[in-house]
């Protein structure tokens, strides 16, 4: 027997006048086990955060020679490897690409988004187990960013969460782009003429390879640096013309680094029952080093956390749900 994969539509209070005008009304992924209809018994959940530039959808499309994520549900659910659980993909999409699941005066309330209404929806709509104890939370890039907010701030809603080459310690995951964007964004004439003709010809025919870099750099900044007023309601954190950092703009960045604000708030990481960190060794934008410092730093606070390497790049690599979800999977209450 194999899962059912449902598509719901919710209307997100959260997300009511977001500053990017982003749908309200989301599109939501659910994923149910084999025997669902058939039973009355409640179910545990996990919920799956995408990354920068992906959606909910994403979790369904079609690679080469590979499987989806609710796929490989089915196979660790059939193999007896993990319970059978609800998997929810919430649709973090925005018009920049992501909003790293935080509430942002510039982007829009994700983490109210994914913590009131997903889950209210979620646990109204499905027979769950609505207990922190019978929930995860997993991601893997941004998404894995967006787990380890939601330990963060949401210690009473998720008991379990799995961070999979997130980004962490912003000194080596974002400066390099720094440059490489500024570059860019004069030569465009600044952010609101760049982003126009984006948005023009990414419509038209395909992206330029620079373009990545700039939506990123623009994405976090509105995440971490938000300001009504300047274009986008973001800040950069370095001046337009010279290119040299400002310094107040890039420490409003780093006190959103999860290896800055993971030690400050141990005692709400304490209160989980797993914390599942990995990353490739071969991870492109260096996030290994991130993982690691989190790793440490956690321990060293008395948080016990499963932390793994993996021989890959950054892309790619959802086969590493099948591990995070093989550690998870049976410490989930099931009643």
């Amino acid at each position: 027997m194999k899962g059912v994969l449902e598509t719901q539509e919710m209307h997100s209070p959260a997300l009511e006048s977001n500053p990017l005008g982003d749908a309200a009304r989301r599109q939501l992924l659910v994923y149910l086990p084999p025997g669902y209809a058939q039973a009355a018994r409640r179910y545990p959940v996990v919920y799956f955060l995408n990354a920068f530039t992906n959606s909910g959808k994403s979790w369904t499309n079609f690679s080469a020679f590979s499987v989806s994520v609710p796929e490989r549900l089915d196979a660790l659910v059939a193999a007896g490897t993990i319970p059978p659980v609800i998997g929810v993909f919430p649709d973090g999409w925005t018009a920049l690409g992501g909003s790293q699941w935080v509430n942002s005066d510039a982007i829009g309330r994700y983490r109210d988004f994914l913590a009131k209404d997903v889950v209210g929806f979620v646990d109204r709509t499905y027979r769950t187990l609505p207990k922190p104890a019978a929930r995860a939370v997993v991601g893997h890039s941004s998404g894995g960013y967006g787990a380890l907010v939601m330990g963060r701030y949401h210690p009473e809603l998720f008991s379990h969460l799995s961070a999979q080459s997130p980004d962490a310690y912003f000194e080596y995951c974002y400066l390099p782009d720094l440059p490489k964007a500024a570059t860019v964004l004069l030569k465009a004439g600044g952010v609101e003429a760049w982003y126009q003709d984006f948005t023009r010809r990414s419509r038209e025919t395909k992206a330029k390879g620079e373009d990545f870099t700039v939506m990123n750099v623009l994405a976090m900044a509105a995440a971490y640096a938000p300001k009504k007023g300047e274009p986008l309601n973001l800040e950069l954190p370095f001046d337009a013309q010279t290119g040299k950092m400002r310094m107040d703009v890039w420490n409003r960045w780093l006190v959103h680094d999860p290896v800055r604000f993971v030690p400050k708030f141990l005692d709400a990481y304490r209160k989980l029952k797993t914390v599942f960190i990995d990353c490739g060794t071969r991870d492109e934008y260096n996030l290994r080093w991130g993982a690691r410092m989190l790793a440490e730093d956690l321990k060293n606070g008395g948080v016990e956390v499963i932390h793994e390497e993996f021989e890959d790049g950054h892309t790619g690599v959802n086969y590493r749900f099948e591990r995070s979800l093989a550690v998870i999977g049976p410490r989930l209450v099931l009643e």
